[in-house]
């Protein structure tokens, strides 16, 4: 195993998840994890045949901390926004993309899925069962902060590990409501050896 870095909650190794998400490459290393606290916020849309039902992509709200001394310490927020950044070739969509925001320097990274598991009690580091998906995630554009600060602005990749909460309601809904549903996850950000 080529990757070396901190150990989620609970100290057990991630390193089952890594083949199922297709992430082995040795020239990327996680530098930093966070701790997510926050929701998953979903709406209530008209289906094809006149029913309503919630539609499966959320809107994220979360915060996400780091153990210092011993206390929680806040590093990143993570929500949606427009990709004020974009990688060469990447169109920019509407309704914006998943972004990380570190809290002392203000840089950022917006990011697409590139593969998402559902979690199931047979695998570490994503084993409950009808949480949110743990995802593998790409940066589509970087930015530093504006005093130059770049926590994220080299991140290259994403991990999101031991989600819990956070899926889709399976309540009956009416057109136009929302929910917001809370979640916790583990995010292991990787960045281009230098």
């Amino acid at each position: 195993m080529c990757l070396r870095h901190g150990h989620p909650r609970g100290g057990a190794s991630h390193a089952a998840i890594h083949s199922r998400l297709d992430y082995t490459t040795c020239w990327k290393h996680a530098y930093l994890v966070g701790h997510a606290f926050g929701s998953q916020g979903y709406t209530c849309l008209p289906t094809s045949t006149g029913d309503a039902a919630w539609n499966p992509t959320a809107r994220p709200e979360a915060t996400l901390f780091t153990d210092v001394f011993g206390q929680q310490f806040q590093i990143i927020t993570h929500f949606q926004s427009i990709n004020a950044n974009p990688n060469p070739g990447i169109t920019v969509p509407l309704s914006g993309n998943a972004t990380w925001q570190g809290s002392l320097d203000s840089s950022r990274v917006w990011m697409v899925k590139v593969k998402g598991i559902d979690p199931s009690s047979e695998i570490e580091n994503c084993s409950h069962s009808g949480s949110i998906q743990c995802l593998l995630l790409q940066s589509v554009g970087n930015l530093k902060g504006p005093t130059g600060g770049n926590l994220l602005a080299k991140a290259t990749f994403i991990q999101r590990l031991n989600t819990q909460g956070g899926a889709v309601p399976i309540s009956a809904c009416t057109v136009g409501q929302t929910q917001l549903v809370p979640y916790t996850a583990d995010y292991f950000f990787y960045r281009k050896s230098e």
